[in-house]
């Protein structure tokens, strides 16, 4: 099973899962390095059910949530019925379905350890951001927690934060930082007793 599959399975379940790894202080933690102003455009890549629009909309922001799970984004849409100031969209992390140069904000949280190319996915987050806009990631460290490969089917065991500085300026973006965001990850595996805390990173930069 890979992760699309994954999480069009878990897709009605996943806002009680999703409560239990980590608490809305990784969202605020991301919205203050992108330093959001109401009104403008915000994509949430790898929006699921959607933790990070919930955020956005709350502060008076327009958002594209974009999905590659048909299932996170009906679940996201009951969730948000009424609301106009969303958009959902299908989509790939290598082909994004948004224009160029489209977006102010665009965030990814716990997203970017699902993708097959990381780099590349970066890239093409970059390439919707308008000139001045800012892309901020939210996702694991490194950690050696295998069952999470087995269980929740992520492809990436979290990453050096040395690589996501060095994807996010090669593809393009100044004023890099990565910085921990103060809080960990938490689950425990349903085979086992095996716990897992990983601390949770947050990463920014601006297109020129």
């Amino acid at each position: 099973m890979g992760s699309k599959d994954y999480f069009e399975k878990v897709a009605e379940n996943w806002d009680s899962m999703r409560q239990s790894f980590f608490t809305v202080a990784v969202r605020d933690e991301a919205f203050k390095k992108a330093g959001i102003i109401a009104g403008q455009i915000a994509a949430d890549i790898g929006a699921g059910t959607g933790f990070v629009t919930e955020g956005l909309i709350s502060h008076g922001l327009r958002v594209i949530a974009v999905d590659e799970s048909e299932a996170m984004l009906s679940q996201m849409k009951k969730r948000f019925a009424g609301f106009n100031s969303i958009e959902y969209r299908i989509g790939e992390s290598e082909a994004l379905p948004l224009d160029t140069a489209s977006v102010d904000y665009v965030f990814a949280n716990m997203y970017l350890h699902h993708v097959e190319s990381p780099g590349t996915a970066i890239k093409e987050m970059t390439r919707i951001l308008k000139p001045k806009g800012k892309l901020v990631i939210t996702d694991l460290d490194e950690h050696q927690f295998l069952f999470l490969k087995t269980e929740h089917h992520d492809r990436w065991m979290g990453f050096n934060r040395k690589d996501i500085k060095e994807w996010l300026i090669d593809a393009g973006l100044t004023d890099v930082v990565v910085d921990c965001i103060g809080q960990n990850c938490c689950t425990q595996s349903i085979c086992s007793n095996e716990k897992a805390a990983i601390s949770i990173f947050v990463a920014s930069g601006n297109k020129a």
